[in-house]
C-alpha cells in the first residue's frame, strides 16, 4: 500500500468515525492538514468507494478475500467446472493431528 492510499484510507476512517459525509474534498482537506502529498485521483476513488459500498461494510469485510462462493444447491456458472468431492478417507487423514514428541525422548527437559 502506498503512502497516498494509506493517507486516504485513514482520512476515510476519520470522517466515518466523526459521522461526517465522505467526499473527495473532505479527504483532500484531511490529507493536506496532515502534510501528506497525495495524487489527486485518489480522493475521488476513495469517495466513490465509500458511497458505493459504505465504510461500515468495508470495515467489516477487511479480511474477506476474492469473489463470492456459490451457495449450496446452486449450479456453477457457465464455463466453470465443479470441483470433485474429496473422498472421506482423505479428509480424515487431513484432520488427524501429528503425534507430538516428548522431551524425554530427546534427552533433555525444561528443568534440567
Amino acid at each position: 500500500m502506498s503512502v497516498s492510499e494509506a493517507a486516504c484510507a485513514y482520512a476515510l476512517l476519520i470522517l466515518h468515525d466523526d459521522g461526517i459525509a465522505v467526499t473527495a474534498d473532505k479527504i483532500s482537506l484531511l490529507c493536506e492538514a496532515a502534510n501528506v502529498v497525495v495524487e489527486a485521483y485518489w480522493f475521488g476513488l476513495f469517495a466513490k468507494l465509500a458511497q458505493k459500498r459504505g465504510v461500515g461494510e468495508l470495515i467489516l469485510n477487511v479480511g474477506s478475500g476474492g469473489g463470492a462462493t456459490p451457495v449450496a444447491g446452486t449450479a456453477p456458472a457457465a464455463g466453470v467446472a465443479a470441483a470433485p468431492a474429496a473422498p472421506a478417507a482423505e479428509e480424515k487423514k487431513l484432520q488427524e493431528e501429528p503425534k507430538e514428541e516428548s522431551d524425554d525422548d530427546m534427552g533433555f527437559s525444561l528443568f534440567d
